[in-house]
């Protein structure tokens, strides 16, 4: 084994010059953070393909999406409380296996899933962008070539903000948090009118329809990995546990609050779909992505001017999620360039803003390249597409992270640590790795598994090319195995 860097092993584990962060965040907000992470662009993106696959009982993908990721969520608690140092999987992945490729691969990973959910997000508020203002003026244009150019537009102002430096953003994500909520409930409430007034068919919650001859079993494992989508999200709130007072108490209690919390928002909205919009309509939508959620408020609530006022809503709710994504996928480039695992151009940053210019630079070429091969190749859209693979890449993830749990038995766990039934992160690794199969995608999906190979291929390849000039000014060096707090 190679020779560990001791000033980088410190930097993972808090102990950098710089001292640790301060920490400010309680319960109630850190409640808000983690469900204002996983309530975004999820529920507006595949509530309504997830309906298309099975019908009626579109509430029991987002169900077994839960408690997928419930599995995984024990294995994260167990390793936040017992290390509790903000670098997610990459850390884990590091201290269980000491291997430089592994921890470069899952944290490239990460990056990558961050990147594809921004570009997902941004073609869902393109979408809504061009739906509200076409109520306003005449002839603006919806199709799929108007939405790509949309998408790509908010990416690259996505990158000039992110330029001038984002700070934290937690009043800012609160903010937009609340107003999520807001348009969840009302949809849900406009579903609890609909059936007091006779218009939903309670009935339909246990229809399976299926445009195609698949069975129940395939239908719902498609769908499954189609809701994973909207359950990710919760890994991220691990890279706050530095700024959270006591986490090793609060973390268990709240990820799981947040996470059930969101299960059951998923769910009532998935119904109310169900109850209030025809099913012909939903297997069969006009605008799956944009639209469906629209659809509720206007069969169930035809009062509401919805299409001037809640495609805007949508934007709001999601555009915050594209903007984090962003900037976690520009800081991950960053922080592996200064680690000399990645080119060190991407480690530049502007003098004065003192921002990774280039590896935000880099991050929206790959964003912007993304939507525009995925609209000319993809029969499921931009949002179909992208959106299942960030699922796909993180459930590689969560299968290492399930993983690395086992093996980090080996370390003592603190008195007032979290330990999961070791049940759990086995069934969280079986069920994450069968969610990654093509058994649990739709053949005409399968290009989503060409999108995460090349990305991961590019990352590869940057690598190689930077371990060989590493090598080639220092043939004395050690590789070392260690990742820096990115």
């Amino acid at each position: 084994m190679a020779k560990l860097d001791t000033e980088a092993v410190a930097a993972i584990e808090g102990g950098g010059e710089d001292g640790p962060l301060k920490r400010v965040i309680g319960p109630k907000l850190l409640l808000l953070l983690i469900m204002g992470d996983i309530i975004g662009a999820g529920i507006f993106a595949i509530t309504g393909r997830v309906a298309g696959q099975v019908g009626g009982i579109a509430w029991l993908p987002f169900l077994l999406a839960f408690v997928i990721a419930t599995l995984t969520a024990f294995s994260y608690l167990e390793l936040v409380t017992k290390y509790p140092f903000a670098a997610g999987a990459a850390l884990y992945a590091h201290k269980a296996f000491r291997i430089h490729f592994v921890t470069f691969i899952v944290a490239f990973a990460v990056a990558c899933s961050g990147i594809t959910s921004a570009s997902t997000s941004a073609t869902l508020v393109g979408q809504n962008l061009l739906i509200g203002i076409g109520q306003f003026a005449d002839g603006v244009p919806t199709g799929p070539t108007a939405t790509m150019f949309t998408a790509m537009g908010i990416i690259v102002v996505l990158a000039l903000i992110n330029l001038r430096g984002v700070g934290e953003g937690v009043k800012f994500n609160v903010v937009l948090t609340v107003v999520t909520l807001a348009v969840m409930a009302v949809i849900i409430f406009i579903g609890c009118i609909a059936i007091v007034n006779g218009e939903g068919d309670a009935s339909r919650l246990v229809v399976f329809e299926t445009p195609s001859d698949r069975g129940v079993f395939t239908a719902v494992t498609i769908g499954t990995a189609i809701a994973f989508f909207a359950m990710v999200g919760f890994e991220d709130s691990v890279n706050l546990v530095e700024e959270c007072k006591n986490p090793r108490q609060i973390f268990p209690k709240i990820m799981l609050t947040g996470l059930g919390l969101c299960a059951l928002i998923y769910m009532l909205v998935a119904a109310t779909v169900i109850l209030v919009v025809p099913t012909g309509d939903i297997t069969n939508p006009q605008n799956p992505d944009a639209g469906i959620l629209l659809d509720v408020v206007r069969i169930g609530a035809p009062g509401i001017p919805v299409d001037a006022i809640f495609p805007f809503l949508t934007i709001f709710a999601v555009v915050n999620t594209a903007l984090i994504n962003m900037l976690m996928a520009s800081r991950l480039l960053y922080g592996m360039a200064k680690q000399e695992v990645l080119p060190k151009a991407l480690g530049a940053v502007l003098p004065k803003r003192r921002s990774p210019w280039v590896a935000i630079v880099f991050s929206t070429l790959l964003a912007i390249g993304l939507i525009a091969y995925v609209n000319q190749n993809s029969d499921s859209g931009i949002v179909g597409a992208l959106g299942n693979t960030t699922a796909l890449l993180l459930l590689c993830v969560f299968a290492v992270v399930n993983v690395a749990v086992l093996v980090l038995r080996r370390d003592p766990t603190p008195e007032d640590g979290f330990r999961a039934p070791t049940v759990l992160p086995i069934l969280g690794a079986v069920f994450s790795l069968f969610l990654v199969g093509p058994w649990a995608r739709a053949r005409e999906e399968w290009i989503q598994y060409e999108i995460a190979g090349a990305l991961l291929a590019i990352g590869v390849v940057l690598w190689a090319i930077t371990w060989l000039v590493n090598r080639l000014r220092n043939p004395e060096r050690e590789e070392t195995e260690e990742i820096s707090r990115f």
